[in-house]
């Protein structure tokens, strides 16, 4: 017999603009040092090569946050209660929610928010077939500067719940991690709750191997970039004169990512020259580090208050439940 495909509640494309992308893109390659958001890494190709990274035997992440959502859900699931809306903001491929969800009693909604359309519609579409009892909205918008949801995702009898896995809050410096999370908590509204992944201070062996893998993922991954700039801002970067480089900066307690200039050169991006020097780099990303009490005391700054905290044995992770009231 066919498969039976469960449409989505609703699909909506709030047009992550092309141009900011391309304001951004210049705005940080003319500035000095010379640095670009992460958040630019995420066309369908990005989106793929992180669920690459994510499998790889050095990333720790993601195995250890599946399995903390696994052993704690039904913990989870009791201090969210019935008839939730579960938000989820940069949602990828949509694995980890299916935990939270499954445990759920009767949610009355998900919503997925991602800056990659076409990947964000496949990955909802597979889940709502997968909990056709649950109306599923994806939206494609850039959640970092989402203030409001639109009205056909804002429907729920339950409190929200907002939905943050993996160590994606450690992209944002902690100034602007705390300013997030004000955000979030005035999209969940009053009795809202936050369940978030942090990636926890740990031994600079174990995160400097997470973050340039034997398989090199990470490394194209960072280099997506470069490829985005040259197909759709028009720029004419030659990928093979940079290089991928991580390491853990342990004043700053975070890992950085740069790509290098393996030599002099100038390139141009929307008419504009850009110079390098070799071994000068575009700063693409960071991935903050946190002990738990740390990370407690940023939330509490943004006005929520810790609910539980669970980790793995090793320490390597955290999932926190926070409330918004």
């Amino acid at each position: 017999m066919p498969s039976t495909t469960t449409p989505l509640a609703a699909y909506i494309d709030l047009a992550p603009d092309l141009e900011t992308f391309e304001h951004a893109a210049l705005a940080g390659l003319k500035s000095t040092p010379k640095a670009v958001s992460a958040k630019f890494f995420y066309d369908e190709r990005g989106s793929r090569l992180f669920e690459d990274i994510c499998k790889q035997p050095e990333y720790y992440p993601t195995r250890t946050e599946l399995a903390i959502l696994e052993k704690n859900r039904s913990d989870i699931a009791r201090h969210i209660g019935p008839e939730a809306l579960v938000i989820e903001f940069g949602a990828g491929a949509l694995e980890k929610v299916r935990l939270l969800l499954e445990a759920l009693d009767s949610a009355s909604g998900f919503t997925a928010i991602d800056i990659s359309g076409d990947h964000l519609r496949e990955a909802a579409q597979e889940l709502a077939t997968d909990f056709p009892d649950i109306p599923i909205t994806a939206i494609c918008a850039d959640y970092t500067s989402l203030d409001a949801l639109p009205g056909e995702a804002n429907n729920n009898v339950g409190r929200k719940v907002g939905f943050f896995p993996g160590s994606t809050i450690g992209n944002f410096s902690p100034q602007d991690a705390q300013r997030f999370l004000g955000t979030v908590k005035s999209l969940v509204g009053h009795a809202g709750l936050l369940v978030i992944g942090v990636d926890l201070k740990k031994d600079k062996t174990v995160l400097d191997a997470a973050y340039n893998d034997a398989a090199g993922i990470t490394a194209q991954f960072n280099l997506n970039l470069i490829r985005r700039i040259n197909t759709e801002l028009g720029g004419h970067f030659d990928e093979n004169s940079f290089r991928h480089k991580a390491f853990y900066n342990a004043n700053m307690s975070r890992v950085e990512m740069h790509l290098e200039s393996l030599k002099d050169q100038t390139t141009d991006l929307a008419g504009h020259p850009i110079s390098f020097k070799a071994g000068e780099t575009i700063h693409t990303e960071i991935s903050c580090k946190y002990s738990i009490a740390d990370f407690q005391d940023l939330a509490k700054k943004a006005g929520w208050s810790p609910v539980t905290v669970y980790t793995d044995e090793q320490k390597l992770f955290s999932l926190h439940v926070l409330s918004a009231d």
